[in-house]
């Protein structure tokens, strides 16, 4: 079995953190149900890169193993059957504004009272109160006010965003773990609560070492690159052939990485054995280990540092991690069969269990594709009931 096998997801968000967060608990054994507009349904449906007219690979990294339904939550036949499956539900996500479910009468407090046990989760920009809870935001938005874009780039350079949307994944991953930890909750107390997720809050979270120095000594620590504040050398470094190599060495290592790399003076010098002399001394330092990888091709500075066991690594592009051997071993791009575009590949996701079944890549569904079924299921429907939803334009 799955370890989420048996519960009921009820998802009503939209675009990327909490349908992230959805598609995990999906991907662990949960039946999670999407409700989409029926008119165009998640926008990222209609988002870069597409795939055709009608699918796209945003939408598709981020609803793998859903059901859709479309319901119009502007009409109240469409709101009553989404109450209905809510109050059915374990777990009930939404990314609205606040006070939006409140307007369909979807709130927390409308349906606790009568499903105490539901886990309802708002991912939110900045959260349910606050000052700036009324506001809106975007991943580039968080990545700057969270201080993550303020840490990023080269040094006595402007800052730079992260290459992926990383305010909105890690905030995905933080809706994940509070659901996870609140069904754990449930089972101990019986009832289930309120999760209120600010993405805003969740970048903040993640400042960690950056905080500690502020915290610590008061220092604001600034962009800086490649290379780390406390530790030398832990940076990227151009080889011969205009490819990078990322080296991060602690003491044991130091003399390994000099005869690796033909740096005799460095080596000679006895108070560098000690990481808080080479931060100290870290232009010198740098300044040697440069210059060596700048004579020799990436592949030969690589094949000599692990031979002497220094931690290292290439800076892949994307085709390049997606294409090594140990990626591919391990399973983690896979593949799944789609009505319209047929086989396409995915992301796994990173979790290998000893003891319960492994998360499997399913795939996402068309716009609509179970409104029939799960109404019917659920509430007994029949093509005449169908006929009238659609002609009411509650359904697609």
């Amino acid at each position: 079995m799955k370890p989420l096998a048996g519960l009921l997801v009820v998802d009503f968000s939209r675009v990327l953190a909490a349908p992230f967060s959805t598609m995990i608990l999906a991907e662990l054994g949960a039946r999670v149900i999407k409700i989409e507009h029926p008119k165009g349904g998640d926008e990222t449906r209609g988002w870069e890169p597409r795939l055709s007219e009608s699918e796209s690979a945003y939408f598709f990294a981020f609803n793998r193993a859903k059901e859709s339904v479309t319901l119009d939550l502007k009409q109240a036949e469409a709101r009553n059957l989404a109450r209905a499956l809510a109050l059915q539900a374990d777990v009930l996500v939404e990314n609205f504004p606040p006070g939006t479910m409140a307007g369909f009468g979807l709130d927390y407090p409308a349906l606790a009272a009568e499903n105490p046990r539901l886990i309802y989760l708002a991912n939110t920009g900045f959260g349910q109160s606050g000052p700036y809870s009324d506001r809106k935001g975007y991943d580039t938005v968080f990545q700057a006010m969270g201080g993550m874009m303020g840490l990023t780039g080269e040094a006595g350079g402007g800052p730079v965003k992260a290459g992926l949307p990383t305010a909105d994944l890690t905030s995905g991953l933080w809706d994940a773990i509070a659901v996870l930890a609140a069904l754990a909750g449930r089972n101990l107390s019986g009832h289930g609560c309120l999760i209120d997720l600010s993405m805003f809050d969740a970048q903040a979270s993640l400042l960690t070492i950056a905080a500690a120095r502020w915290f610590a000594l008061g220092e604001v620590p600034g962009r800086s690159g490649t290379e780390h504040p406390g530790r030398v050398p832990s940076a990227a470094f151009r080889c011969a052939d205009d490819k990078w190599l990322h080296i991060t060495g602690s003491d044991q290592h130091w003399q390994p990485l000099c005869a690796a790399l033909g740096l005799d003076a460095l080596a000679a010098d006895a108070a560098l054995a000690k990481n808080a002399e080479r931060v100290r001394q870290r232009e010198r330092v740098m300044a040697g280990l440069r210059e060596a990888c700048a004579r020799r091709k990436r592949a030969e500075v690589l094949a000599a540092l692990e031979a002497r066991e220094v931690p290292c690594g290439p800076v892949n592009a994307v085709d390049e991690t997606l294409s090594d051997p140990h990626i591919r071993a391990r399973g983690v791009v896979g593949r799944f069969d789609h009505p319209t575009v047929g086989r396409f590949p995915a992301l796994a996701l990173p979790i290998k269990f000893a003891g319960y079944r492994d998360p499997e890549i399913g795939r996402p569904p068309l716009l609509g594709e179970h409104t029939e079924p799960v109404l019917t299921e659920f509430f007994g429907f029949d093509a005449s009931d169908f006929a009238r939803l659609r002609k009411a334009g509650a359904i697609k």
